[in-house]
């Protein structure tokens, strides 16, 4: 019996007058309130599976079936591997707290596995503790045989931020405050998914594709495969930076083996372009793949940076 079927019974046998007392009936209701709001918030962090009748161009090739790796050592995160049904899954930010802006976050792991932890349900957190709807992306991985690195990952996006829009009423989210937030090859697709929104790249499923896929704001740490790494003088051309891309915040470190040039272009580019609100910082030390756990170094400061950023744009005001 579901929770919330058990809920109707107990109702219903308040009205029949079956309890021996007013407080008895009062507690039974009080836990049976109870009930139903924990099973809305249970309800609220289920994972939306992407595609219903499955996801596009995944024929011809087998997938071994998802799995979560534990941390091996305090210095190890937590991973999945092997995602062939991408999902979203919501957390809404406390009700007191929001301000209707949400942010599709991306975790990293070199398009092959998901850092699903410190680069996802943590960031997650932090993001409901400033008011900020948060939506976490579990996109394909590993790479696809005979397909770009991100071309199935940027599918799974495009989708997830049109389902968003579309929801966006349900969850209490203002459709123009919605943005992407990734971390490593997570932050390149952030910086597709950022600059090539005009039309899927899939074919339309259901009326969410026909709402607009484009970030009203992008987030990116340490973003990854922006420059080759031994030339280190162009973006990527199939990054394609235009003036209706939306403001970016990128934050990366001198001694990243990323090189931090893809992100001092990708800031250069946006400016060339006309695209206003970027702010970029260049931090001297703190290697790579550290997410949103505190460190001794002064890169760990990005989330209260992000967070004056937001605030600047106007982001976070009710």
């Amino acid at each position: 019996m579901s929770k919330i079927k058990s809920v109707n019974y107990v109702f219903c046998f308040a009205s029949f007058g079956i309890f021996r007392s007013t407080s008895e009936m009062k507690l039974l209701v009080s836990i049976c309130y109870i009930a139903i709001i924990a099973c809305v918030i249970a309800k609220s962090k289920e994972d939306v599976i992407l595609w219903p009748n499955g996801a596009p161009g995944e024929g011809g090739y087998e997938i071994s079936p998802e799995t979560t790796i534990s941390p091996k050592n305090k210095s190890d995160v937590l991973r999945v591997k092997n995602v062939s049904i991408p999902t979203i899954k919501y957390f809404p930010a406390p009700k007191e707290l929001s301000n209707g802006s949400a942010v599709l976050v991306c975790p990293g792991g070199g398009y092959n596995i998901l850092a699903i932890e410190h680069e996802g349900t943590d960031v997650c957190k932090w993001l409901n503790s400033i008011g900020v709807h948060a939506i976490l992306l579990k996109y394909r991985v590993p790479r696809r045989i005979d397909r770009e690195k991100h071309e199935a990952p940027l599918e799974d996006a495009q989708r997830a931020l049109g389902i968003i829009r579309g929801d966006s009423k349900k969850w209490g989210i203002d459709p123009n405050k919605i943005g992407i937030l990734g971390f490593s090859a997570g932050g390149n697709l952030a910086v597709m998914a950022s600059t090539s929104f005009k039309s899927r790249i899939y074919s339309k499923v259901d009326r969410n594709d026909e709402i607009s896929c484009r970030p009203n704001f992008t987030i990116l740490i340490y973003p990854a495969y922006l420059v080759d790494r031994k030339e280190r003088k162009d973006l990527f051309p199939e990054i394609k930076v235009t003036s209706d891309c939306p403001p970016f915040f990128i934050a990366h470190t001198g001694d990243d083996h990323v090189p931090a040039e893809g992100s001092a272009l990708l800031y250069l580019k946006l400016e060339k372009m006309g695209v206003t609100g970027n702010e970029l910082h260049l931090y001297p030390f703190g290697g790579h793949g550290y997410g949103i756990k505190k460190t001794n170094k002064v890169v760990s400061s990005w989330p209260e940076r992000v967070e004056s950023w937001m605030k600047s744009l106007n982001f976070l005001s009710k």
